[in-house]
């Protein structure tokens, strides 16, 4: 059985980060290892008073005992982290359990619709860019991407500059971008780049004007599996922006009562179906 080790925050309510990252991993028959970096009574997006408690000094001493077991994992995943020091200790535990035929997949979470995250900053946004010089691939949206190149943000990319984006994302380090949400008329879909092919692949599916929060991990989530069992790039895109669509698709009719994430869980039968 494949193995990844996914590091980011639980929120204990809202289906995000890990609570959307450990199901969709093991429904995609790899086992899930988690490290949190942070554990909050609910995601931050739409919530009032919700609790954190930073779980940054807990990393290492996990790190730390993990060497002693000789710990090997097919995917390294990281998903939201929260402060320059926490992307240090990232980079470290990559340079420690990092082997030829591990694949390290980083959603640098930062923001989304041209702005960055609360708490975040064109400082954190450049400490990102270092941190994914040590990706296989890297899944930013394009409001992370142009961040992460040090650019304005626009609202409208041609896809000529989307690949221009790709091109020079991919010559900071990671052999494959995959840039999310792109738009497209009625559609919404994602571009990738594999540098060693030097081939461009793009997926799209119909635009649900709907936004639910999590579906960046979802998406994130499938991927990093699919690629860690072996399904190529455009497959792995295929499946991961599959099954979000699903995702929101179940969701919609209820989304007065469930508007803080999708009904992921609803939908694992199939995912299991395109997984095995």
């Amino acid at each position: 059985m494949k193995r990844i080790v996914t590091i980011q925050d639980i929120s204990c309510f809202g289906k995000c980060s890990l609570t959307v990252a450990l199901p969709i991993i093991s429904a995609c028959g790899v086992e899930a290892c988690p490290i949190p970096t942070a554990v909050l009574s609910t995601h931050t997006g739409g919530f009032k008073g919700f609790t954190i408690h930073d779980l940054t000094k807990e990393i290492t001493p996990i790190t730390e005992h993990w060497k002693t077991l000789n710990m090997n994992f097919d995917g390294i995943y990281t998903g939201y982290l929260g402060s320059p020091e926490q992307l240090k200790i990232v980079s470290d535990f990559i340079d420690t359990f990092k082997k030829d035929n591990t694949i390290v997949f980083i959603d640098p979470v930062m923001g989304d619709h041209g702005k960055l995250y609360a708490g975040f900053d064109e400082s954190f946004a450049k400490k990102m860019a270092v941190l994914i010089k040590k990706a296989d691939i890297i899944a930013p949206n394009l409001t992370e991407a142009s961040y992460l190149l040090g650019e304005e943000y626009k609202d409208n990319y041609t896809d000529e500059e989307i690949r221009d984006m790709m091109l020079r994302l991919s010559a900071l380090g990671a052999e494959t971008v995959i840039i999310t949400g792109v738009r497209r008329q009625d559609k919404l879909g994602v571009f990738a780049y594999e540098s060693k092919e030097n081939r461009f692949t793009e997926y799209f599916r119909e635009r649900i004007n709907d936004t639910f929060h999590g579906t960046g991990d979802v998406f994130a989530s499938v991927c990093s599996s699919a690629l860690v069992k072996g399904f190529n790039v455009k497959e792995a895109i295929e499946i991961a922006t599959d099954f979000v669509v699903e995702c929101i698709l179940a969701t919609v009719p209820d989304k007065e009562n469930h508007w803080y994430s999708v009904k992921f869980e609803e939908c694992i039968p199939s995912l299991v179906k395109r997984m095995f």
